[in-house]
């Protein structure tokens, strides 16, 4: 559950900045306060719609693909992606405050910039999904709840747990360890 929160909350506040910046760049496309609504259905389209639409697109392109050059290939692989990423910012736009005049600025070029965004997401997600990690286990510890480590915040760990502990630390056994001390 925490791993899923926290992909959920990173991919959130990217999807966010990058709405705003479809927002600013684009003169026909309005964002604005929508961006909250429209990160959230574009989150979640992201988690759940996008996986089912690429290996629908792969698969049916797959199909095919031995009647194609290697060039052409590349082409069926970009467009389907471009008709996902598409596919995406329509719902976006239908099931958000967001509002689109003009085909190329409005339809075409904000799925292409949603693209860019993801790749530049893709490249410091980890980093991104540790510090909301960081964030959601101290707002669990806050509240009371346990913590990253599995155990309560108030209860204190058991010998087997930290005889385990001292053993990942330095790689020995508390016999292993006894006898080096006697040496």
């Amino acid at each position: 559950m925490r791993n899923a929160i926290v992909r959920f909350g990173a991919l959130y506040v990217f999807n966010a900045i990058v709405l705003l910046l479809v927002g600013m760049l684009l003169p026909n496309v309005s964002v604005g306060w929508h961006a909250l609504w429209a990160s959230v259905i574009l989150t979640a389209a992201a988690l759940l719609i996008k996986p089912l639409l690429t290996k629908a697109f792969r698969k049916g392109t797959a199909k095919s693909a031995a009647d194609r050059t290697r060039l052409g290939e590349k082409v069926v692989q970009y467009g389907s992606v471009f008709l996902v990423e598409l596919i995406i910012w329509v719902l976006t736009v239908v099931f958000s405050g967001v509002r689109v005049s003009g085909v190329l600025w409005g339809w075409v070029l904000p799925p292409v910039l949603l693209l860019i965004g993801w790749m530049i997401y893709d490249r410091v997600d980890d980093r991104l999904r540790a510090k909301a990690g960081e964030i959601y286990d101290a707002a669990s510890a806050k509240i009371g709840r346990s913590s990253a480590s599995g155990r309560s915040a108030t209860t204190a760990p058991s010998p087997a747990a930290e005889a385990g502990r001292d053993e990942l630390e330095d790689g020995l056994t508390p016999e292993q360890r006894r006898m080096l001390d006697e040496l």
